[in-house]
């Protein structure tokens, strides 16, 4: 078969783009990363949780304020609406009940956003764009639920509430919030932007009237009418497909393919080595920098919102340091210093290694576990 050469002479015609259907073509429209709750770095299950914040899933944590005393079961489940095209979904489950909330308290499930990556919403200005907020959420526990956009820099937030309707069966939920003319998102990586499902607060947040507009946030008008989801251990909650968007409609949930959504969740959290493997994995090169401490540079899979945080844990010759000649064992890694690409790491505590010579760092099969943490 002959092959073609196109030219400018034979290339296809202006007249023949059709420029409604290029204009539908868009690339991470979805605001909420990870929305389909496919990815769990840290883990599919998390018990007892309740008493601060908490991530687990990815890129999604449960906010505690105040130290409430119900406690949750977090985890990634298998239960999703039919024929949705979703594998996963996030669920709360009611552990230990608290009848009511006292003070501050509260529970929600949260997202954040940095502000360089909402500038297109064009907050601050009469062109301000509206928010579509869409997902899937099942409950046993029917009646009316707020989700929440909080301007964290700003102080101001808009609420609008929803309702379950029907006990354990899934249901799509989408709400609408106009765009803020009056306040300016800063362009840069911090929290600017954040979404709240609540789950259960105390009357501080729910003796005023909701307010379904951009104001300056008064704790009372924050989630007027809230269920209490922390009233029975029988309460379970489950959210997937959740979508953010600019415009006044719900599209299809945007499912990207797994690589992409990884790249986009890396940029918060990497986890580097696992102690659950069945044999040690290699976290870095590194060098006996004298007979009792070793320093490595450990470079990112990509590079991070800001210079990371170790997320460790630590016990007992959790990891290791060798090279050609001996080894030991260590609890745990310090940072020496780094930046959004790499950082420098050695061990916490002593070791006993011929200093000069190069090696390697390691996490042994009893546990440990290491990772960066950039999170909002």
């Amino acid at each position: 078969m002959a092959i073609t050469r196109i030219t400018t002479a034979n290339a296809i015609p202006d007249s023949s783009v059709n420029n409604v259907k290029i204009s539908n073509i868009v690339q991470s429209k979805n605001i909420i990363i990870n929305g389909d709750m496919s990815l769990a770095q840290r883990g599919t299950s998390a018990t007892g949780v309740g008493a601060s914040d908490t991530y687990l899933i990815d890129r999604f944590f449960l906010d505690a304020n105040a130290s409430p005393s119900a406690r949750f079961t977090m985890s990634q489940s298998t239960d999703v609406p039919t024929g949705q095209g979703f594998a996963t979904s996030l669920k709360m489950d009611c552990t230990t009940a608290q009848a009511s909330y006292t003070g501050n308290q509260l529970t929600a499930i949260s997202q954040r956003f940095e502000g360089q990556n909402v500038q297109y919403l064009k907050y601050g200005t009469s062109s301000a764009q509206t928010l579509t907020l869409s997902f899937w959420v099942k409950s046993n526990k029917t009646g009316t639920y707020i989700a929440e956009l909080d301007q964290t820099g700003n102080g101001r937030d808009q609420s609008q509430s929803y309702t379950i309707s029907s006990a354990n069966t899934w249901e799509k939920k989408t709400l609408t919030y106009t765009g803020d003319t009056a306040s300016t998102l800063a362009n840069d990586n911090t929290e600017e932007l954040e979404v709240y499902f609540w789950l259960a607060c105390s009357s501080a947040f729910t003796s005023g009237t909701l307010n379904t507009s951009w104001n300056s946030t008064t704790n009372a008008n924050r989630a007027v009418g809230q269920v209490n989801l922390a009233d029975s251990t029988s309460n379970e909650w489950y959210v997937t497909g959740v979508q953010l968007e600019a415009g006044t409609t719900a599209s299809e949930f945007e499912f990207l393919p797994v690589d992409v959504n990884l790249n986009r969740c890396y940029r918060y959290y990497q986890l580097i080595a696992t102690g659950s493997n069945s044999v040690a994995e290699v976290i870095c090169n590194a060098a006996g920098y004298s007979t009792s401490t070793a320093y490595g540079v450990l470079s990112f899979i990509k590079e991070m919102r800001s210079a990371p945080s170790l997320d460790q844990t630590s016990g007992t010759a959790y990891y290791n340091y060798s090279n050609n000649t001996n080894s030991d064992t260590f609890d745990s890694f310090a940072i020496a210093g780094g930046s959004t690409k790499k950082i420098r790491i050695n061990n916490a505590d002593t070791i006993a290694i011929t200093a000069g010579q190069s090696g390697w760092f390691s996490a042994t099969t009893t546990g440990g576990n290491l990772a960066l943490d950039s999170e909002l």
